[in-house]
């Protein structure tokens, strides 16, 4: 049964009792208020409670069409919904254009009024998942908030935990995708510079020639375009902490500065003829070798030996798959949530194939792959048949010593058909379906229940 507050606006007091009562019935709270003033303060004192307001669009101190960008602007989440005597087309678009959810005629509107109120109650409820979901997303991040319990993720947060009421240097190893920014961020938030800046840097995001000045900042003339000094992102994070992901790609020169910020914490900005003294600390990212880099002549040795001072290897997605289940649950409910629908929960064929599958793309990959399920999965279909192609490994080669070919009975018949589908479209089960004629639901309970995987 439905649950949630609504508000009821009227001025007609037995259609407003009757509404309420109908809707009460349904599990509903129901506030009511006679006209438009009372109704504000209403949503006023109840904002975070009520889902959905009911408003007369002819009330004796306001029209209810010019009332609802003043009810939307105290709850932004809630739903509006307008009943009125006499409808018209022109008044219906422009209540739908101010962000009505629907605009009833009275007289004929009691038998979809409940329904009507239960699609934008439910609409209500998945926009304030999404504020709330992105809004933890967008939080300050610590490494309890970290989504994992296997023993690899384990170890790199007890290293980062250590490290991080020291003022060292950090470098963080791992492939892309893998999470180094969090951990980053979660050394900053455990850190005794947590109520200072954190500032982010990917170095391969800059062209090459704009990157120092970013850095570094810059004096008025400096160069052609400098009208101005400018304060660079070292500065923007005296206090607190810097972090330079994939540092591999600064230039030699480059490299050398920040040599000088590490053992001095001090720097000289473009144009500048001074040094600029800072109180940085430097948590550095990179996917390559840098030892390796180094060896080759592309990266400075007596650098890395000063970012190298705390290493931590924060493990590719491969190397904790008992991570899959708990990340790919709550990167499912985000996306149900921000697209406003219903999803299908992680069937264990689902599950089976997120753990099997090697993530070369790390734990980014896993969350475009469960976005793009999530928006082509209806709620009664099985996610998996909606992850991509690569998936759904080729099965086995048929071999008809699997089966008795002496049973002919029409179970044995139907299973070696489907068998051998299965191996014609080399496990394409979308495809499988689509030549059986079947639903793709009934073609997994079918591989299931005949033991094709």
């Amino acid at each position: 049964m439905p649950s949630g507050t609504l508000l009821l606006i009227d001025d007609e007091p037995r259609l407003r009792q009757l509404l309420a009562r109908v809707l009460e019935l349904e599990g509903y709270t129901i506030l009511q208020a006679p006209d438009a003033r009372r109704g504000l303060e209403l949503l006023e004192q109840h904002a975070a409670e009520v889902l959905v307001v009911v408003s007369d669009v002819k009330l004796p101190d306001a029209n209810g069409v010019e009332l609802l960008p003043r009810l939307k602007a105290k709850a932004p989440d809630m739903e509006v919904i307008l009943l009125t005597a006499f409808g018209t087309i022109p008044d219906g678009v422009k209540a739908m254009k101010q962000g009505a959810f629907d605009y009833l005629t009275k007289g004929d509107f009691e038998q979809q009024l409940v329904v009507v109120v239960d699609r934008a109650a439910e609409k209500s409820r998945l926009r304030r998942r999404v504020a709330e979901l992105e809004r933890k997303m967008g939080q300050r991040h610590s490494f309890s908030s970290m989504i994992g319990s296997s023993g690899a993720l384990r170890r790199a947060q007890t290293m980062g935990e250590q490290v991080a009421v020291t003022d060292s240097t950090v470098l963080l190893e791992g492939p892309t995708g893998s999470g180094k920014e969090l951990f980053a961020q979660a050394i900053h938030e455990a850190s005794p510079r947590k109520s200072k800046s954190f500032v982010a840097v990917n170095c391969s995001a800059f062209p090459r020639e704009l990157l120092e000045s970013e850095l570094f900042g810059y004096k008025k003339g400096a160069f052609t375009g400098a009208l101005a000094d400018k304060k660079g992102l070292l500065e923007e994070a005296n206090g607190g902490t810097l972090f330079l992901d994939e540092i591999g790609e600064l230039e030699l020169n480059v490299q050398a500065k920040f040599l000088r910020v590490l053992e001095l914490q001090q720097f000289t900005k473009l144009g500048d003829t001074k040094p600029t003294n800072v109180n940085v600390r430097l948590v550095a990212a990179t996917n390559r070798n840098l030892k390796h880099e180094a060896a080759e002549g592309r990266f400075r040795l007596d650098l890395y030996y000063r970012l190298s001072v705390f290493t931590i290897n924060v493990p590719p997605l491969k190397e904790r798959p008992t991570d899959v289940p708990a990340l790919a649950e709550y990167f499912l409910q985000y996306f149900a949530a921000k697209l406003c629908k219903r999803l299908p929960g992680l069937d264990t064929e689902c599950l089976r194939l997120l753990q099997q599958y090697p993530w070369p793309g790390n734990v980014r990959e896993l969350k475009n792959v469960l976005e793009r399920a999530a928006i082509l999965a209806p709620a009664d279909q099985p996610l998996a048949a909606y992850l991509p192609d690569e998936f759904h490994a080729p099965v086995a080669p048929l071999r008809l010593t699997d089966a008795n070919p002496d049973d002919n009975s029409l179970r044995a018949v139907e299973a070696r058909h489907i068998q051998l589908l299965l191996h014609r479209t080399q496990g394409n089960k979308t495809e499988a379906a689509r030549q059986l004629g079947i639903g793709l639901t009934t073609l997994y309970r079918k591989v299931q229940e005949y033991g094709l995987q």
